[in-house]
């Protein structure tokens, strides 16, 4: 029988673990354990916690700040399960979740494994328009957990599984921050564990609650992006390089039809390169929008989806680009 730990570390967030407990009061398959694990938060959530008590077997644990890795590394280590579930604080669990996991591994025997997430119907419209960009192939975001990613599955913090076996061999995380499940999950593959996608053990992820917050979040990612190529070269893909490939597109394109504005359209090669960049802009902005508006069945979330694609793309390039030059260019030791 399969007795699984939850773990989910916790930083300042009081009022998602609630939601996230709550959501783990309704599963089916009660075989569980729910370990969190507070990263030093100076809003702690431990009284919160004590009253789901008599509903969960849920444990707490406070400890120093040091990030989300180790603190998950800490929930490991204090787990009592034959599998481990790691859940950030910001998600809903459907109340079947367990039920898919079992079921997969029933089926293919995985020693670690991801789901996908999506967006719940509570959500506010910017975070489903974020669930939107996150999860879209034209925005590289449907990479992460679909049946038709881009080689090898890597399963993310966010709604990740492994074995007693994995933990004791890996000894866990062995980065604190950005991009640690990555790296995390291609050690796993690298010792020749088993690792595979769940697709029907998703779970509902609010990501930011504002474009402002979701900005730093994924330049954070494509600086990330950069760290793990420098530990394992052969992990950059084509496909981690396009939003960076988009912005310098984008800006070579506003160059462009500033050149052809100040020079009244005379160099006839500008012109045409502007007709076109401008009409693929616009394709591709149209493409978004009826791809979202089909996704998400609203006319409102489907716009607000365009800002959140373009959101990603900016700051992923960005991030991806900053760190790339620091690291290779500059010289500069990445922070």
């Amino acid at each position: 029988m399969y007795f699984f730990s939850v773990i989910i570390p916790l930083y300042n967030r009081p009022q998602e673990i609630k939601e996230l407990l709550a959501s783990l009061v309704t599963q089916s398959y009660t075989n569980f354990e729910v370990i969190i694990v507070e990263d030093g938060s100076s809003n702690r959530a431990e009284k919160l916690i004590e009253s789901f008590q008599d509903q969960l077997n849920v444990r707490y644990f406070y400890k120093e700040n040091e990030g989300q890795g180790f603190a998950r590394n800490f929930g490991f280590a204090h787990a009592q399960g034959n599998y481990f579930i790691v859940f950030d604080s910001d998600i809903l669990v459907p109340s079947d979740y367990f039920e898919k996991v079992i079921a997969g591994l029933n089926e293919h025997h995985w020693d670690a494994f991801g789901g996908p997430d999506a967006a719940h119907e509570s959500f506010t419209s910017i975070q489903k328009a974020i669930s939107y960009s996150m999860t879209s192939p034209f925005t590289t975001g449907g990479i992460r957990g679909n049946k038709k990613h881009v080689g090898q599955f890597h399963p993310r913090s966010f709604n990740m599984g492994i074995s007693r076996k994995v933990y004791e061999e890996t000894n866990g995380f062995l980065l604190s921050r950005q991009s640690e499940d990555i790296e995390f999950s291609i050690r796993m593959i690298q010792q020749n564990f088993k690792v595979g996608l769940i697709p029907d053990a998703f779970v509902y992820h609010k990501r930011r609650a504002n474009f402002q917050q979701f900005f730093w979040q994924t330049y954070r990612f494509g600086k990330g992006r950069i760290e793990i190529y420098k530990l394992f070269p052969s992990e950059l893909k084509w496909v981690h390089a396009l939003p960076s490939v988009f912005v310098i597109c984008f800006f070579a394109l506003l160059g462009i039809n500033a050149i052809n504005l100040l020079t009244f359209n005379d160099i006839d090669f500008l012109h045409k390169l502007a007709w076109l960049g401008n009409s693929l802009f616009f394709l591709y902005v149209v493409l978004l929008f009826l791809h979202a508006l089909v996704k998400t069945k609203s006319l409102y979330v489907a716009l607000l989806s365009i800002v959140a694609s373009f959101t990603q793309l900016f700051a992923y390039g960005f991030g991806f680009l900053r760190n790339y030059l620091d690291s290779f260019i500059l010289n500069k030791k990445s922070k």
